[in-house]
C-alpha cells in the first residue's frame, strides 16, 4: 500500500451566485483593495489514502467528489495527488 495525500478544490460553478464571495470582495473593497474584481469562496479538502497506486488514488477521489465533497449541480472540484512528497494533477 502506498500512503497518498489528495487535495480537492471545490468551488462554487461560475453561474452561481456566491454570496461569501460577495461579502469578501466588498470587505477587501473597503480594506483599500479595490483592483478586486471577484471572490469565488469554496473549500479545501484533504484526504489521506492508503491505496495500491496513484491510480487508484485518483479514481477513488474522483468517486468521493462525485458522491459527497462536491455538490455536481452547484460546484466543480478539481484534486491533485501527492505521492511521496511528488504532486500531480
Amino acid at each position: 500500500m502506498t500512503a497518498i495525500v489528495a487535495r480537492v478544490i471545490v468551488t462554487p460553478k461560475p453561474a452561481v451566485n456566491d454570496p461569501q464571495g460577495i461579502t469578501v470582495r466588498q470587505g477587501l473593497a473597503t480594506l483599500g483593495f479595490g483592483e478586486v474584481t471577484d471572490v469565488r469562496v469554496g473549500k479545501y479538502i484533504e484526504v489521506r489514502l492508503d491505496v495500491r497506486n496513484e491510480k487508484e488514488a485518483r479514481e477513488r477521489v474522483e468517486a468521493m467528489c462525485r458522491q459527497l465533497l462536491a455538490n455536481h449541480v452547484i460546484e466543480d472540484y478539481s484534486f491533485d495527488v501527492d505521492t511521496d512528497g511528488r504532486s500531480s494533477k
